[in-house]
């Protein structure tokens, strides 16, 4: 049962995360903010994860807090839901294509944190949502998730097009390096014989 949930309140958010890694990616996003929801919809529906995600935050201010934190929720909640790692793919990667846009994910289940993003986007906004709150998402949840994720747009035009490619990428490297190998089901694939440290 690859399942959990994250609750985390501080003076700027409110947050509750629940996940099953090994859902039919059914989502329930409230955030307060429309896109990012869209976001997390999406993150959920192709990584075929079961998603709950409710979130207060100060958003008068901006969404900062409330992306930031969301995704430090989703770390915390899908390195908790894995445990000891045992049989999973661990690796994945995919090329990406979202009309005129491609994105490049690679990513490994290895406990050790890493972000390389290298996407930029031709708008600062996408309607109210700063796109520069994309790469803060990421870098939030592969550190507390403990992954290495790396995101690299080839090319795009659409800052809509990119931010949903990098959110479907990093969806599909999930559902591929999350999925359990019926080859190695009860092994923990390091070398090291554990994962997470």
């Amino acid at each position: 049962m690859r399942k959990a949930e994250i609750t985390r309140a501080t003076k700027e958010t409110d947050i509750r995360v629940a996940v099953d890694l090994d859902g039919t990616g059914k989502v329930s996003a409230a955030t307060g903010v429309g896109f990012f929801d869209h976001m997390l919809d999406l993150l959920g529906r192709h990584a075929r994860i079961d998603l709950v995600v409710e979130a207060k935050g100060d958003l008068h201010i901006d969404f900062h807090h409330t992306v930031e934190d969301v995704g430090i929720a989703l770390g915390q909640a899908v390195r908790k839901a894995l445990g000891d790692m045992r049989g999973i793919t661990r690796y994945a990667s995919l090329d990406l294509p979202m009309d005129e846009t491609l994105t490049r994910v690679a990513l490994d289940i290895s406990g050790r944190p890493f972000l390389v993003f290298r996407t930029s986007f031709p708008a600062p906004k996408i309607g109210e949502f700063d796109t520069e709150l994309v790469r803060e998402f990421f870098q939030a949840f592969a550190i507390n998730a403990g992954v290495t994720l790396h995101v690299e747009t080839l090319y795009g035009d659409n800052a809509h097009h990119i931010a949903e490619s990098c959110f479907k990428g990093l969806a599909r490297a999930l559902r591929a390096a999350l999925a359990i190998d019926p080859a190695a089901a009860g092994e923990i694939p390091s070398t090291k014989g554990s994962l997470g440290g």
